[in-house]
């Protein structure tokens, strides 16, 4: 993706009152319609436990420098219709089109799989050549999130999870993101966060804490707004 801004697990997704540094919708404007995004939370089971890949935005960005947050970023026309080297499950699919086409929840995961690539160099699929073919069964489904219609950006984003043993490659990247590790939960947790990204957060706690055969039937939640969790009806 080009510079500039971009969404992710909080940074250009706002939130919450912690979130001034994103611009405001200038006053008498209209809201922007919000743009399509996936953020990718990777997870591995620690000693004692859960970690999460996240990075840390670059001071120097526009949105919401110096915060750690999920790999992720805005669909790319290019999501759409590319060869994967797996298809999603199928309760991962329905989650995702519950509030998009077809077309557009399988490009949801290959965002979410291509922006992984690009901000950690990590792979989750294959490559052949210069492609990269995403493993979308991978995936499962944890949360949407939409930035409030005060922003003047805005995001309708989607928060996928992978587990860790299913990648590949070393941790490198784009530069991006910095610090770029396997930070505890509670480290996680304690760190300094967008809003949204606390949020996500504890709905990933939520739902590494589920059985595995019960995730799947865990209600289905948007955050709208500031502090607005709802059931994804």
């Amino acid at each position: 993706m080009a510079d500039g801004p971009r969404p992710d697990g909080g940074a250009d997704n706002p939130g919450g009152g912690d979130l001034k540094r994103a611009a405001a919708r200038a006053p008498g404007t209209r809201a922007v319609k919000p743009r399509h995004a996936a953020s990718l939370v990777v997870w591995r089971q620690g000693s004692g436990e859960p970690e999460i890949l996240m990075g840390m935005r670059h001071a120097k960005h526009k949105f919401m420098p110096s915060v750690l947050v999920f790999p992720g970023g805005r669909v790319d026309r290019a999501d759409h219709g590319v060869k994967v080297a797996s298809e999603l499950r199928a309760e991962t699919e329905a989650m995702l089109r519950h509030r998009a086409p077809p077309s557009l929840a399988r490009a949801l995961g290959v965002a979410a799989v291509r922006e992984l690539f690009e901000e950690t160099g990590l792979i989750l699929g294959e490559r052949k050549g210069t492609r990269l073919l995403a493993d979308l069964s991978a995936l499962d489904y944890l949360c949407r999130a939409v930035t409030p219609s005060s922003r003047a950006m805005r995001f309708n984003a989607r928060f996928l999870l992978a587990p860790a043993e299913r990648l590949a490659g070393e941790i490198g990247g784009s530069g991006e993101l910095e610090k770029l590790d396997w930070y505890p939960l509670s480290k996680a947790r304690s760190s300094e966060l967008a809003a949204i990204t606390y949020k996500i957060l504890a709905e990933f706690a939520e739902w590494v804490a589920m059985p595995p055969n019960a995730r799947a039937t865990r209600p289905m939640i948007c955050f709208r707004g500031m502090d607005n969790r709802t059931i994804d009806a």
